[in-house]
């Protein structure tokens, strides 16, 4: 859908990556040089499909160490995988990783399933045993104190080198299947880091009265995600609703027209109506307004919240947020209602990973299905929508002021996963996720986001679980079983992960 077509697009991840040896075996071992950088440039290929790789080569020497640390560093890389490639020293190794503090991960992939044991050379074996100084590297980094990560496995060739003695074809093999996986997570999950510190977020108006639990220490989040917190007035908002064209009224009513329904009164709830003409173009003129305010202070996502007085012109202007607000969060630029940044952070970081992020908190248990229902009254993100979501015009909003037109939908069957960033008692941001699965459940019809979601556990005793970790009560939902990128975002931010 051409609509969904981000704003801004995000940012890729600088991977860095290099292969390790022993200077000595070159001479000893014609050929085996080569193999191994050609083993190096197969990795550079397959992790160019998730960012941006920067291969340094061959590191064989301590020297080579500390060349490819100052290049790796002014190559401003998110991340570095050494290949172990064969024995190399630690002393050749540690140096990198002094000067270039980058997270790590060590790449232990084996080329081939079996080698051949009758046939094998020394340095037939040399271009196998990757294995070996990983044990060494372990040690020297504890003791230096730099944290890093392994990934075993197979290395996935779709051919065999001509000076292998053994069959290389191991793509197919689960073990090289579950080591690509980790590594396509770890390059993806390095996106999250580099974006969040180029972010702009936007915070419109203040955080709903007495919800404490969503109050942030704008520093807090700047130190521990890096980015800024660009603070904006309604008024900011209305002078760009004082440009709004009819021409761009009529642009934005067209796409609200593609991309949602537009549904009668609801059969059960007499506030839940179907919109009048009146509400939709209001909705469609706020919505030009939010697209100018998000282009004018260039953001990468917003929360916002407005309590105005009564029949006041900001409380009119805020009426009209949550269908604007839902078109812009399918787009790359999540917004999140009643003033909840972390929840903004959380949405930001499932749609980076290209896997939504739709604001939600508890709606209700169903014992029967064994479900619980998460959603809210907006914004919905579109983009992870099972079908086309509906619109229905609000007699008001319940906790809040004022009517508007309101978003009904469900995110698609099939499993997803929760994301709620929240802040510890001693000022530490924190990860928790879940995964389940989204049913088929039904909904209510009363203008509100609504998915029955399955998860492992049985509600109560999910939720005794969840509740322990003190969560902020809003959570970000994401399709796809995510709670392992979402725990290697968490070690690359150096936010603490939970996965219940």
């Amino acid at each position: 859908m051409s609509w969904l077509q981000p704003i801004k697009p995000g940012k890729k991840p600088r991977i860095g990556l290099y292969s390790i040896g022993l200077k000595a075996y070159w001479e000893q071992f014609p050929g085996l040089r080569d193999r191994l950088i050609e083993y190096g440039h197969f990795i550079e290929k397959q992790m160019s499909a998730w960012g941006e790789v920067y291969n340094y080569g061959l590191v064989d020497t301590e020297g080579e160490g500390r060349r490819a640390g100052e290049w790796l560093n002014g190559q401003h890389v998110d991340i570095v995988f050494c290949h172990s490639a064969t024995y190399s020293t630690s002393s050749t190794v540690l140096p990198v990783h002094q000067i270039c503090k980058a997270p790590v991960v060590f790449l232990n992939l084996q080329p081939t399933e079996r080698i051949q044991y009758d046939l094998s050379t020394t340095g037939e074996w040399l271009a196998h045993c990757g294995a070996c100084p990983v044990p060494e590297f372990a040690n020297a980094f504890n003791r230096a104190g730099i944290p890093f990560r392994v990934i075993n496995g197979l290395l996935g060739l779709d051919y065999t080198p001509s000076i292998s003695m053994t069959n290389e074809v191991t793509h197919q093999r689960k073990e090289a299947i579950r080591a690509w996986r980790e590594i396509e997570e770890w390059c993806r999950a390095a996106a999250v880091p580099r974006n969040l510190q180029h972010s702009r977020f936007g915070f419109l108006g203040n955080t709903y009265s007495g919800m404490l639990d969503m109050y942030s220490d704008f520093t807090m989040i700047q130190a521990q995600t890096g980015l800024h917190v660009e603070v904006l007035e309604m008024c900011d908002l209305d002078r760009m609703l004082k440009e709004v064209t009819p021409q761009e009224v009529k642009a934005k009513m067209e796409q609200v027209l593609d991309m949602f329904q537009i549904r009668g009164d609801s059969p059960s709830d007499p506030i839940a109506k179907k919109p009048t003409d009146e509400q939709m173009a209001w909705s469609c003129k706020v919505a030009a307004a939010q697209e100018k305010l998000v282009r004018a202070f260039d953001l990468d996502a917003l929360s916002y919240y407005y309590h105005g007085a009564p029949g006041g012109e900001y409380e009119k202007l805020q009426s009209g947020f949550i269908v604007g607000h839902s078109l812009l969060t399918a787009r790359g630029i999540p917004c999140s209602g009643e003033g909840d940044l972390k929840t903004a952070v959380a949405m930001k970081i499932c749609d980076l990973l290209g896997t939504g992020g739709s604001f939600s908190e508890i709606v209700v248990v169903d014992y029967i299905d064994e479900t619980i229902l998460l959603g809210h009254d907006g914004p919905f993100h579109i983009a992870i929508s099972d079908g086309k979501p509906i619109l229905r015009g609000m007699g008001l909003y319940h906790g809040k002021q004022g009517t508007g037109v309101s978003v009904e939908a469900k995110v698609r069957t099939g499993p997803v996963t929760t994301l709620n960033v929240t802040q510890t008692g001693d000022g530490r941001l924190k990860l928790i996720s879940s995964e389940g699965e989204s049913t088929n459940g039904p909904i209510m019809k009363i203008g509100n986001t609504q998915t029955p979601v399955k998860f492992p556990l049985q509600p109560d005793d999910y939720m005794t679980r969840w509740f322990a970790e003190a969560p902020t009560h809003h959570c970000a939902m994401s399709i796809g079983h995510n709670a392992s990128l979402f725990e290697k975002v968490g070690v690359l931010l150096n936010v603490n992960h939970v996965k219940l």
